[in-house]
């Protein structure tokens, strides 16, 4: 299950580049395998976190302090657009990342990002630059907080911000549920429902056959 998000403060970092695909976020051969869960996070923004050499790119964002330790991405427009591979996500988690600011993303990264608990939110774009501006004015010393259940950012400098998110999604962040789990929530209704509906029209629900 997803772990509950409320709030948070913390480390953000912005990476603002515009259209980072899933498979800069993580490279499809390092998700081949039988086990790559709990191992991705070191592989995430592979391409521009590592030299070809493999030694750590000194100007990539989250190779530097206090960015290092970032559980916020403050993001450019349709981040985590390209592929459906959900190991995009798993690897933002893995490295420690619980929340995305952005004015866009890829529709299935975003789905795929409140189904592993990591919260995307989506600001006008005025809104994300002000959040980077704030950011890099403190060099990533200052926190920015996120408070879902108020739906309020907070920048380092104070500003607050609103945020919308659609209330069932919400809920299921607030409480650590996956689409699964906040279905069986209504099990009760759901079964109310197929009794009623067998009832009213027998004839759509066929007897499986014996084995």
């Amino acid at each position: 299950m997803p772990k509950p998000f409320n709030k948070l403060t913390a480390i953000a970092a912005p990476i603002m580049r515009s259209n980072i695909d899933t498979d800069v976020i993580i490279r499809i051969e390092r998700l081949v395998g039988n086990s790559v869960r709990g191992s991705l996070g070191k592989w995430a923004f592979g391409s521009l976190r590592y030299l070809p050499d493999g030694s750590e790119n000194p100007d990539f964002i989250l190779n530097r302090e206090p960015y290092r330790g970032a559980e916020i991405l403050v993001t450019g427009p349709n981040f985590g657009c390209g592929s459906s591979r959900e190991g995009a996500v798993w690897s933002l988690q893995e490295m420690g990342i619980r929340a995305v600011i952005g004015s866009g993303f890829g529709d299935i990264f975003f789905a795929n990002c409140f189904q592993n608990g990591i919260l995307p939110v989506v600001v006008d774009k005025e809104i994300v630059d002000s959040l980077a501006a704030d950011i890099e004015a403190t060099q990533g010393a200052g926190r920015l907080s996120i408070d879902l259940e108020a739906q309020t950012i907070v920048s380092p400098s104070g500003k607050q911000h609103i945020f919308e998110i659609d209330p069932r999604r919400r809920e299921g962040l607030l409480q650590g549920l996956d689409e699964v789990a906040l279905t069986l929530q209504r099990d009760d209704e759901i079964r109310s429902f197929q009794a009623a509906d067998r009832a009213a029209r027998p004839w759509i629900h066929f007897a499986r056959p014996s084995a």
